[in-house]
């Protein structure tokens, strides 16, 4: 959902919950959201151990309709939706045409001429008119961000939790797919997806539904000890488990093929846009990698810090700091792909001193299957 506050900052359906309920709030990339409530750490561990709740309805929703629909979607994301049944996800990208991300985005089918797409919330308007810019079908393109908002409820805990709230059979809903059904009496699309590496779930609803929803979520998971969590635990989570996020790991300067998402390229598909660009680098072969690292030093790494490789500029951090799952503190950076193999001795410029860091395999963090 897209609205303002005093024509500065935008604001989500639940704002005025969250400053109800305490939640301390920043600018996020012109967004007035929840950083924390309890605690980053404290947010963290529930997700991890029981459950907890964001508030995600900054991100954007674009809709895709008509009789070529997938022609534009398979043309315009790298991924191939035609593989895609009723009530599956993927996740995709769009790119430019020299390769570089515009975006990397979730890909619903929800009927063989409708596609419901996910977009960053900085991105929802580039890439609504990048898409529109592609299209030579026989389809539409809507900006759908007004009609939603979205809610997640990630981490062991959560399929109990929401269980309580909707008559869908979670249990059938596998991941990374989802069903149309009602939430509290209300219209809800439910998604097994997240961005947490755990199990959970996302719900597109309309607006003015989400308050209620949040705090009957609240109710359904005080037996379990569900948390309301920011911006900041999201981002510890995410950074565990080695999720991409767009301006850190991901731009318009770094290819899939370089940020160790070449799994999303569907190159039997056919032609798409940015294909040659990756062709073409996949025939000179990727000179950067994106690699894991764990800090064997004193020092935290941010984002930014630059990477040393036997004392000579090689990289930069893309995404660091704690990972309270496991009691290390990480990170996420690109160096020459001869340097980015796990094992590899590395050092990172805390404050302009050289701090020893190693590179490690990932994700940091996975969990456990049930």
């Amino acid at each position: 959902m897209i609205c303002y506050r005093e024509g500065v900052l935008k604001v989500t359906a639940l704002n005025e919950t969250h400053r109800r309920m305490g939640a301390r709030m920043v600018d996020f990339g012109g967004w007035d959201m929840p950083v924390q409530y309890s605690g980053i750490l404290e947010e963290h561990h529930a997700v991890r151990r029981a459950v907890g709740m964001f508030d995600v309805s900054h991100m954007g929703e674009i809709e895709i309709r008509g009789p070529e629909a997938l022609q534009l979607v398979n043309y315009a994301a790298t991924n191939d939706a035609s593989r895609l049944s009723i009530g599956q996800a993927q996740y995709s990208a769009l790119l430019y045409e020299h390769g570089g991300f515009v975006d990397d985005i979730l890909v619903h089918k929800v009927a063989p001429d409708h596609f419901f797409l996910c977009v960053n919330a900085a991105n929802q308007e580039k890439d609504f008119e990048h898409l529109r810019s592609l299209n030579r079908w026989d389809c539409e393109v809507e900006f759908a961000s007004p009609r939603y908002a979205q809610i997640a409820i990630q981490g062991p805990r959560a399929q109990e939790t929401l269980a309580k709230l909707t008559s869908v059979d979670l249990a059938a809903i596998r991941y990374y797919w989802f069903a149309d059904g009602e939430v509290c009496g209300a219209p809800a699309r439910i998604a097994r997806t997240g961005y947490t590496g755990e199990d959970g779930f996302e719900l597109y609803v309309a607006p003015q539904h989400a308050p209620r929803i949040w705090d009957a979520a609240l109710s359904a998971g005080e037996e379990f000890g569900i948390k309301p969590c920011g911006l900041g635990a999201r981002n510890t989570l995410r950074l565990e488990a080695k999720m991409a996020l767009y301006g850190h790991e991901i731009d318009a300067t770094i290819t899939p093929l370089e940020a160790g998402l070449a799994w999303i390229v569907k190159f039997d598909k056919g032609d798409f846009h940015g294909r040659a660009a990756l062709d073409k680098q996949k025939a000179t072969g990727v000179r950067r990698a994106l690699a894991g690292f764990e800090m064997r030093g004193r020092g935290i790494a941010r984002d930014g810090y630059e990477v040393l490789v036997e004392g000579a500029l090689a990289g930069w951090v893309t995404s660091g700091g704690p990972a309270p799952s496991l009691n290390k503190n990480v990170g996420l950076c690109y160096l020459p792909l001869e340097a980015a193999s796990a094992g590899r001795s590395i050092q990172v410029l805390v404050r302009n001193q050289p701090v020893e860091a190693v590179t490690v395999p990932t994700p940091f963090y996975k969990r456990a299957k049930a």
